[in-house]
């Protein structure tokens, strides 16, 4: 009977689990996570203001695990890989064979450098683990220091805010969300932090960063020095990629996979946020995404493809983020757009629509509250991913559906 091993129990790794069941796949199927939880979705705390302590979102039950014959082994570390043998080896010692292998190893909280020491005054966001510590950590009056102003860190203001701190937060590039939205939506996400009381410095250099006791002190270049009662690092994620590059699998950004998402080895594939893929819809561009949706979309799509599917990456990228009372979501990569077109919807909110050389939409980047951009941007995925080249003046006219646009 054929085994099929997962590494990783995260969203992306528990997810492929049962949708190789759900597939017909009646085999073996070992899952294993290095940590003590069964796979739950990541934490919520930098997307809410709750006071109540955040509740790990099991993917599963446990009776679900045993039920699908999922033999799940938590708190277990992978320690290497033999893909001539087809085996992998555990920290405890045992060693187990398999006939497909999916890694989806995720990503760790990148620090910075020298910055996390013993007292507990520098912390991430990655697992519930850090989850937990945060919100113990995060009480009305203190004030909170956060390096990075990437989606992670103005998530983490928003909740330290409505939690009752104060909040300074410190950006190297000049303005918050450089590398991931217009600057049209980075102003408006600006102004709504500092209508909410944060200090927002872009162009920051960092000098120092230091841990003691009872604070964390932020040196800047030309002698400011920030001091803090918590530091939240909310600069990034690293790939966990030093099984596969121990092995000798190709790394590009993460585990480089095709678009089937198998690895430069045959038999082992990778998926979610560990690995770099290329995107047909934008030329074959490798990319790395880390979001919720990815990592679901590459769990199916690992799943069927280790059954022999053949199926190949067709998904357009979406991510989102809530701050306060704003949503903010992206469809699709702009990075090669030269045109931009805004639609107002009203009430502030707004989408910008992203065209690309030769007309076709790549991307369209909103904000609003509640659910006010949601309908729209869905719709323009759906643009993107039939390759439309959308007339810019009905783009711009909140009179004329996007619906009659794809229609067209």
């Amino acid at each position: 009977m054929a085994h099929f091993v997962i590494v990783g129990a995260g969203e992306c790794g528990a997810r492929a689990a049962f949708a190789l069941r759900e597939k017909g796949f009646d085999g073996d199927i070992t899952l294993i996570g290095s940590e003590p939880l069964a796979p739950y979705e990541r934490p919520p705390l930098s997307k809410g203001g709750a006071d109540e302590a955040p509740e790990p979102k099991f993917i599963a039950t446990p009776e679900r695990y045993r039920e699908q014959s999922i033999d799940l082994r938590l708190d277990a570390t992978v320690t290497a890989i033999d893909p001539f043998t087809k085996t992998i080896g555990l920290a405890d010692g045992q060693t187990l064979g398999y006939d497909k292998l999916l890694l989806a190893t995720g990503a760790s909280a990148r620090g910075f450098p020298g910055a996390r020491g013993a007292s507990g005054r520098i912390r991430v966001l990655r697992t519930h683990a850090d989850a937990m510590a945060l919100h113990a950590a995060l009480r009305a009056g203190q004030h909170i220091a956060i390096i990075g102003g990437g989606f992670i860190g103005l998530e983490l203001a928003a909740t330290a805010r409505m939690r009752g701190a104060d909040v300074t937060l410190i950006e190297g590039l000049p303005r918050v969300l450089k590398r991931g939205v217009p600057e049209a939506i980075a102003e408006a996400v600006t102004e709504r932090h500092r209508r909410e009381g944060v200090d927002i410095r872009c162009s920051q250099v960092i000098e120092s960063v230091e841990e003691q006791a009872d604070k964390a002190i932020v040196r800047l270049a030309g002698g400011s020095v920030i001091s803090a009662d918590l530091l939240l690092v909310g600069i990034g994620a690293l790939p966990n990629v030093a099984l596969a590059a121990e092995v000798g699998l190709a790394i590009d950004n993460g585990i480089a996979v095709n678009e089937r998402l198998e690895t430069s080895v045959s038999g082992i594939y990778a998926a979610g946020d560990c690995c770099s893929f290329p995107l047909a819809l934008y030329g074959g561009r490798r990319v790395r995404l880390e979001s919720w949706r990815n990592a679901q979309e590459q769990a199916n799509l690992a799943a069927a493809n280790m059954l022999g599917e053949d199926a190949e990456i067709s998904a357009v990228p979406w991510f989102w983020s809530d701050q306060y009372d704003l949503t903010l979501q992206i469809a699709g990569l702009a990075g090669e757009a030269v045109t931009h077109v805004r639609r107002d919807l009203g009430d502030g909110a707004f989408i910008l629509f992203h065209l690309g050389a030769d007309g076709r939409l790549l991307a369209a980047s909103g904000i609003g509250r509640g659910n006010a951009i949601a309908r729209d941007i869905r719709l323009a995925e759906m643009l993107i991913a039939a390759r439309a080249c959308p007339d810019c003046a009905a783009l711009a006219a909140n009179s004329v559906k996007l619906k009659s646009l794809l229609a067209a």
